[in-house]
């Protein structure tokens, strides 16, 4: 479904610096692993609870770390999923209709994802 959008974005940095900005854009947004997603990240969610109590109740700090490793792990693959998803839909169309401004966008995203 091709349409004409307009998002705002809100990033909060590092530094607690929040920066906000708003783009348009005309291209197909079929994102083929949302719900694939949507269970990842609910599944991060339920991952952190359970570390939470871990440590309420008193649990080994190794134990937690490799937990909390778990979790990352799981949300960077996550990260890779939309990226991968985000690259053949989003950015192929943004290519072909010639929208540097996507690309650029895509740039300063990987780079805050890679950090």
């Amino acid at each position: 479904m091709e349409h004409l959008s307009t998002e705002k974005h809100t990033h909060v940095l590092e530094d607690g610096t929040v920066v906000e900005h708003t783009h348009e854009h005309t291209h197909a947004h079929t994102h083929q692993n949302t719900k694939a997603v949507l269970n990842r990240i609910s599944r991060a969610i339920g991952h952190l609870e359970s570390i939470k109590r871990m440590v309420e109740s008193g649990r080994d700090c190794s134990e937690v770390l490799i937990q909390l490793s778990a979790v990352k792990a799981a949300i960077n693959n996550t990260g890779k999923v939309i990226l991968h998803d985000h690259i053949a839909h989003c950015i192929v169309d943004a290519v072909e209709s010639g929208d540097t401004e996507a690309l650029d966008e895509l740039n300063k995203a990987i780079d805050q994802f890679i950090k």
